[in-house]
């Protein structure tokens, strides 16, 4: 099956933008960076453009992610999907597999939690509004930091592992959220009340969450993970 086809499966109106339609980028959908790299024709130097670009947002928070896709990306393209722009990462795992990752456009527009975002970490602020708002595995749409619109807000949702945990919990639900998902129930979350030096929790549905983390630990370790095998 071709890429496109396998793609599909997924996402029905996804499509490739060409090398012609980029040069027709409105430059308020595409951050200039973005519009440079992909406007990069040897392709030796756009992936080092790309690289650069994640380096210069999130090289010590991402480091192991970063060496992963320097070995590992064999492929990124600029993609559309029903009018959002979105850049498709082609990685090879550990058993030699494509693996499909597709990283957001970065984004300004934080309407889903705008009255909170101002109490978010630098950090992560940065890595949605310069580097990608989301980035994670195309097919689950998971194992990795989840587009705006998705981050998951504690308090909306009904936790039935609530009933069988013990004392007092280590979170306000009202204020923390959870920015990266894996697939299997497993969720790094931010209280913004208690996220100084980037503390996170380890929340699960089925097991007992595990506080004072470091957000990005997780995080870049849970990343590289997936990226080495998603079977």
């Amino acid at each position: 099956m071709d890429k496109l086809s396998f793609l599909k499966q997924y996402r029905k109106s996804i499509e490739v933008v060409s090398n012609r339609d980029l040069l027709n980028i409105e430059k308020e959908n595409m951050p200039a960076k973005w519009i440079e790299i992909f406007k990069e024709t040897d392709k030796t130097r756009k992936k080092d453009k790309l690289i650069a670009l994640w380096n210069s947002v999130c090289e010590k928070e991402l480091s192991n992610t970063i060496s992963y896709l320097k070995e590992n990306l064999l492929e990124f393209e600029l993609i559309v999907d029903n009018g959002q722009y979105a850049v498709l990462y082609s990685v090879k795992s550990e058993n030699d597999e494509i693996l499909y990752y597709e990283g957001g456009i970065p984004t300004n527009s934080i309407s889903e939690m705008q009255q909170d975002w101002s109490n978010v970490p630098e950090s992560i602020k940065e890595f949605y509004e310069k580097l990608h708002n989301g980035f994670y595995y195309l097919p689950s749409r998971a194992m990795g930091l989840v587009p705006v619109e998705r981050i998951t807000h504690f308090e909306d949702h009904e936790w039935g592992i609530l009933e069988e945990l013990d004392g007092p919990l280590g979170v306000n639900m009202a204020t923390t959220y959870g920015y990266f998902e894996n697939d299997m129930g497993g969720y790094v979350a931010i209280d913004l009340n208690n996220c100084i030096g980037d503390v996170a929790t380890l929340w699960f549905t089925n097991d007992k969450p595990e506080y004072n983390v470091d957000f990005w630990d997780i995080v870049d370790e849970w990343i590289v993970i997936g990226l080495q095998d998603q079977s």
